[in-house]
């Protein structure tokens, strides 16, 4: 009989790795997990080892990614260890760069990035978010820096690990996540429950998402399936086991992706903070998730019943950014993340979104009246009424009335000249580490570190007691 191997924490001398791999460098730390540059023996590849210390993330992103294996816009997954006791090491590909870096890098070229570029990164990422979410997947970290870029123009939505996947009740988390774990019997493949399939080239106009589905689900189907979702919200039973704390001011290494780190992280022009929450063991979602600069207004007011729409609202974000290079609403807390929305769209009230008012922290936290919002307008300075128009169908208040990917991606707007360019004609930076030299420091500015409070940052405030507690409005 066999014996298994001894058990390491160390990725360097776990033979099952060590004997496929070699590991040539570390090209990411974070709180969560350490990503490796290595070979692979056997053809030379060059891979992404991302060892994950979290067990909860290692299970999401395997899942997720698992389901997601047929779609060109998801990072793809080749093989993945985990033995019991052990941290799970994912073995991806390896993409050096990144979106955030082809925005760094537009900003140094007069005219920024091309109409025909635009549309082609948009086109992209909307191939991958939708097929998370015919998938029902929720990624909730949505961002620049986590939608990789490859040699050829290939974009693809990578890091996992705060994603849910919205099951029907009776799913058995617990069950599922035991399969991906080795029992001393060999590596296991965990082959994910049938679900709904991915579009294909043809179905959609200009995204070259071309994936092996079999069948396609029409317009009309799949919005009915996330009708459904919202109704089954209440009823959601996937055991979900969550043991990080959450401090608020955890930085996007927690999560650790290539993407996200850099040999020196104070070279960044980007200030991004992803936080990681935890969701209860009953299927309850949390809203401290996501990097602030993309987190959704529900998400702000502290709503732990939300689904697929939170990935919509940071999509604006994120289109307004490649639009304009400049981040659509730079908070520095959560509290000013909330102000910087509420000066451009207006005041949060039952008008704009019925039923706001039962969001959690909607009482404790109110603002003074707006009578003159800035505007998505004002935001997207020289921006075509189209490119507005998009903006505008996904960065709004109300969840319900945001423009899904599917319906995005039949938008005029791709079809339209100029037309989007050829993935082989985009503009690739050399390297994502590429930064001017006098630009920003942008993790020192606002990690958080400077202060244990979210209001030192933003100005005069009233605290009032109220039967249930206090409110606090700002000025």
């Amino acid at each position: 009989m066999e014996q298994p191997l001894p058990k390491s924490w160390s990725i360097h001398t776990r033979p099952e790795i060590i004997a496929k791999y070699q590991i040539l460098e570390r090209v990411g730390s974070g709180a969560y997990s350490d990503v490796y540059r290595a070979r692979r023996l056997s053809d030379d590849l060059i891979v992404a080892l991302k060892e994950v210390h979290d067990y909860q993330s290692a299970f999401r992103e395997i899942e997720a990614l698992q389901m997601l294996r047929n779609c060109p816009n998801v990072v793809v997954l080749h093989e993945y260890f985990w033995r019991e006791d052990e941290d799970a090491v994912l073995v991806l590909e390896f993409l050096r760069t990144d979106l955030s870096a082809v925005i760094r890098d537009a900003k140094k070229k007069e005219g920024g990035v091309r109409v025909g570029e635009v549309k082609r990164w948009m086109l992209q990422i909307l191939c991958g978010v939708d097929a998370c979410h015919r998938n029902m997947i929720v990624h909730r970290d949505l961002k620049p820096g986590n939608l990789l870029v490859s040699d050829d123009g290939v974009l693809k939505l990578a890091d996992f690990g705060q994603a849910r996947i919205l099951m029907e009740p009776g799913f058995d988390g617990d069950n599922n996540q035991q399969v991906l774990v080795e029992q001393n019997i060999g590596y296991q493949e965990y082959i994910p429950p049938p679900l709904v399939a991915v579009p294909d080239a043809h179905s959609l106009p200009n995204q070259g998402c071309n994936n092996q589905a079999e069948e396609v689900t029409n317009r009309e189907e799949y919005l009915r399936q996330l009708v459904e979702l919202k109704a089954k919200r209440h009823a959601m039973d996937e055991a979900d086991k969550e043991t990080n704390t959450n401090d608020g001011y955890s930085s996007c290494l927690a999560t650790g992706t290539i993407s996200d780190i850099d040999d020196d992280p104070l070279k960044s022009s980007y200030s991004y903070e992803a936080e990681e929450g935890g969701d209860d063991r009953t299927g309850a979602l949390t809203s401290c998730v996501g990097t602030r600069w993309f987190r959704a207004p529900e998400l702000l007011y502290g709503s732990i019943d939300y689904g697929l729409e939170v990935d919509l609202w940071s999509l604006g974000c994120i289109f307004s950014e490649l639009l304009t290079l400049e981040p659509l609403f730079p908070g520095v807390s959560d509290i000013d993340q909330l102000g910087r929305i509420i000066n451009v769209l207006g005041n949060l009230t039952e008008e704009v979104w019925p039923s706001c008012s039962k969001l959690p922290d909607y009482r404790t936290i109110s603002f003074a009246k707006i009578e003159n919002p800035v505007s998505l307008e004002a935001c997207l300075p020289n921006r075509s009424a189209d490119e507005i128009s998009i903006v505008k169908r996904l960065v709004c208040y109300n969840p319900a009335s945001r423009a899904t990917a599917m319906e995005l991606l039949n938008d005029k707007y791709f079809n339209e000249e100029p037309l989007p360019l050829p993935v082989s004609e985009l503009h690739v930076p050399l390297t994502k580490n590429d930064h001017d030299e006098d630009s920003p420091s942008g993790w020192n500015d606002y990690d958080g570190m400077g202060s244990d409070s979210d209001f030192d940052d933003f100005g005069p405030f009233n605290v009032k007691t109220t039967s249930s507690g206090f409110s606090i409005q700002f000025s």
